[in-house]
């Protein structure tokens, strides 16, 4: 059996995902603003498909996705994580970071916390090469917690292929980060 990585910050729990996390992760996957710079919100039944899969991926190599904790009150707040996408990207295989965040906790830096705790796990100990992010090009928010991880944005953007060829969302912007550039960034 695969052993799973939790991983523990000053402020945050990145942990398996429990039935428990199921409702507070469909509201977020409901809430408009969360949701900007998606071509949808989820349903409850798509919510909960997410969920699994993120458990499920999880149990299978030990990392993922992981439902993220807030200490100070011990509620779910969304995810923070590493995963292997499964769309046909240019730059492709990839091993990419990602977060979704309750807006309640916007603001505060919980995403920057827990995302440079996702690339610890990944160059230290599972010993990627490169890890990479992505979104739509307006998302500055997301865009922000790149710059502020280290992560240099790729000079071209390019189209995502699950995105509808008529949404203002299919154009993307790539962000890249080496091992070495965050083994130097850290020491």
């Amino acid at each position: 059996m695969t052993e799973l990585i939790q991983v523990e910050t000053g402020r945050l729990f990145l942990r398996q995902w429990r039935s428990s996390d199921r409702l507070p992760f469909a509201e977020i996957n409901a809430d408009q603003e969360v949701m900007r710079y998606f071509p949808s919100t989820l349903s409850r039944q798509e919510s909960d498909a997410m969920a699994d899969l993120c458990e499920s991926l999880i149990e299978q190599r030990g990392w993922g996705f992981w439902a993220v904790e807030a200490k100070a009150d011990n509620c779910f707040i969304g995810f923070v994580g590493l995963h292997v996408p499964t769309a046909k990207l240019p730059f492709s295989p990839c091993v990419e970071i990602g977060w979704r965040l309750s807006s309640f906790y916007w603001g505060s830096g919980y995403a920057t916390e827990a995302a440079n705790a996702a690339l610890q796990v990944g160059f230290e100990m599972l010993k990627l090469p490169e890890i990479v992010a992505f979104t739509a090009v307006g998302n500055f928010r997301s865009r922000a917690v790149m710059k502020r991880l280290g992560m240099i944005e790729n000079t071209s953007t390019f189209k995502h292929p699950s995105v509808p060829i008529d949404s203002w969302l299919q154009e993307h912007c790539l962000y890249r980060i080496a091992r070495e550039q965050w083994i130097a960034r850290n020491s």
